[in-house]
């Protein structure tokens, strides 16, 4: 008897439907074919197993199972229950055949019959939607994360006993319903840490703001204790609130990427990611033979923040730097290609010198002559021109660290942020794909950020005292433009020109000359 059950393999961000189809017959054996990787041809065990358990068993007959479309090789093991259901409605020990096409089977089983949780639910929700399924069926680990797809029945299962009673009829499975609007606005504005924290440093939350105004990338160098990395973890704080359509787009690729965690839905705050600087070049950007999103894909509609910059490996830095200008990344294969997503900002910290305390205010550097550059030369320069402000992280003071003053809470600069931002979105709503100043193309730079011949004239002399490339040129007019964003100024002046061209002063030639 030939019966088909649907599944789907995972491509990138993408789910592609997968057909099982399941033949038994007379002979013996046991034929898995459709490029399966090792993790499903085991499956045969764990489907034994499991069904011995509640009293049911694979047949002794010839099993020939084919997984199409036959050219698309499949990976992992989610395809333990739709195979292991396949084969008991071949076998004529379960019903229901004229229902399994209405619904996509996932789950990986145990040795007891029970399911384990899988990655990528909420996409192959979204493809079982469109493919016009009336529903899934997969572990209630991840039933909460499908669930925020609407229009289609979610139905989470502890075991495979379960789904053969709902085939047979014995029973019904209650389908587990998520309110995706009121999910996604329960923690919007759950943050851990906040700016009001952060004692002083008022040149750095000013420099942050318009950061966070424009999708800037940002690097803060300074000596060790200044506050680099607390002021990088309360970032998200003040950018804007994901939109649902970025919240969905995140969410996807964290569960892909298996990071979700269980029972998860909506990831609703925007992602921070700091990874160790041991990490190898396919951590960060994504790859493998079977690719998976990276570091800076799951830093997507959020942060992505390196510390200890130099630290990091050569070839793991320079891998960024088409990211940073494409906000994409393709993954190229032999067969295909895969693109993810890789919108985020970038922000990195680092000492100035080996022992931290280069142009400390109070403490001699004892590093030897040359140690310097060495150090800050680790990081290149065509990475460092990606980078759009830079600054330096001076040490407080001790009436600094212990005032009494209050300091500004995180709401109060997001507002602002907002507030900018709002200005952007319908100065681009024209185009697509771009929705702040940071991904402004060459041409808009020159319709959006023109200035006048004075302006044209300090900017001359700070290219030519600072050694800055075409590109700085570009980047530096971009935050001049989110400056004046900030203050509701519908051009840009010479005050704005002239914090955004401040923001270069740790430019790499500079350094070299003034260090």
């Amino acid at each position: 008897m030939l019966v088909r059950t649907y599944s789907c393999a995972l491509i990138g961000v993408i789910a592609i439907p997968i057909r099982i189809e399941v033949n038994v017959d007379s002979g013996v054996g046991f034929f898995l074919v459709g490029l399966p990787d090792s993790a499903i041809k085991e499956s045969q065990q764990r489907i034994d197993l499991s069904l011995k358990s509640y009293g049911y068993r694979i047949p002794g007959r010839k099993i020939v199972i084919n997984m199409a479309p036959a050219d698309i090789r499949k990976e992992g093991s989610a395809f333990d229950l739709p195979l292991a259901i396949g084969i008991m409605m071949a076998s004529e020990q379960l019903r229901g055949a004229d229902r399994i096409e209405d619904y996509y089977l996932m789950g990986e089983l145990s040795l007891d019959g029970s399911l384990e949780p899988v990655r990528g639910a909420l996409p192959i929700a979204i493809e079982a939607r469109r493919q016009g399924k009336r529903g899934i069926i997969l572990p209630e680990q991840n039933a909460r994360e499908a669930a925020i797809v609407s229009d289609i029945e979610v139905l989470g299962v502890k075991n495979i006993k379960e789904v053969i009673d709902f085939f047979n009829g014995d029973s019904l499975i209650a389908p587990t319903v998520v309110n995706t609007r009121e999910e996604f606005q329960k923690s919007l504005n759950d943050y851990e840490y906040d700016f009001a924290d952060v004692k002083g440093q008022a040149n750095i939350k000013r420099a942050l703001e318009i950061a966070a105004s424009g999708g800037h990338n940002a690097i803060l160098i300074g000596a060790p204790g200044s506050g680099k990395t607390m002021l990088a973890k309360r970032l998200p704080s003040i950018l804007p609130p994901l939109t649902l359509n970025e919240a969905l787009e995140t969410t996807k690729i964290h569960s892909v990427a298996g990071q979700l965690s269980r029972y998860a839905t909506l990831i609703s705050v925007r992602p921070f990611r700091s990874p160790h600087h041991t990490i190898s070049d396919v951590a960060l950007v994504g790859g493998g033979s079977n690719p998976q999103p990276g570091e800076i894909s799951l830093a997507h509609n959020g942060v992505l923040f390196l510390d200890e910059l130099p630290e990091f490996k050569r070839s793991v830095l320079e891998v960024m730097r088409q990211p940073l200008e494409d906000r994409t990344v393709t993954i190229a294969r032999s067969k295909y290609s895969v693109n993810f997503p890789a919108s985020f900002m970038f922000i990195a910290a680092m000492n100035p010198c080996p022992c931290g305390n280069y142009n400390h205010p109070k403490i001699e550097c004892t590093c030897p002559p040359g140690a310097v550059q060495r150090y800050l030369g680790k990081v290149s320069g065509p990475l460092m021109d990606r980078i759009d402000i830079h600054l330096e992280v001076v040490p407080l003071t001790h009436d600094e660290l212990t005032s009494d003053h209050p300091c500004e809470k995180s709401s109060t600069i997001r507002d602002r942020v907002v507030k900018a931002r709002k200005i952007q979105e319908t100065r681009f709503e024209a185009y697509s794909q771009i929705f702040c100043n940071a991904q402004m193309n060459t041409k808009l730079v020159r319709q959006y950020c023109a200035i006048d011949n004075g302006g044209e004239a300090i900017l001359k002399n700070a290219m030519e005292k600072l050694g800055l490339s075409a590109r700085a040129y570009d980047r530096i007019l971009k935050v001049a433009r989110t400056v004046a964003d900030l203050e509701g100024s519908p051009c840009i002046n010479l005050e704005h020109l002239s914090e955004a061209i401040n923001f270069r002063s740790l430019d790499k030639v500079s350094w070299g000359k003034n260090w």
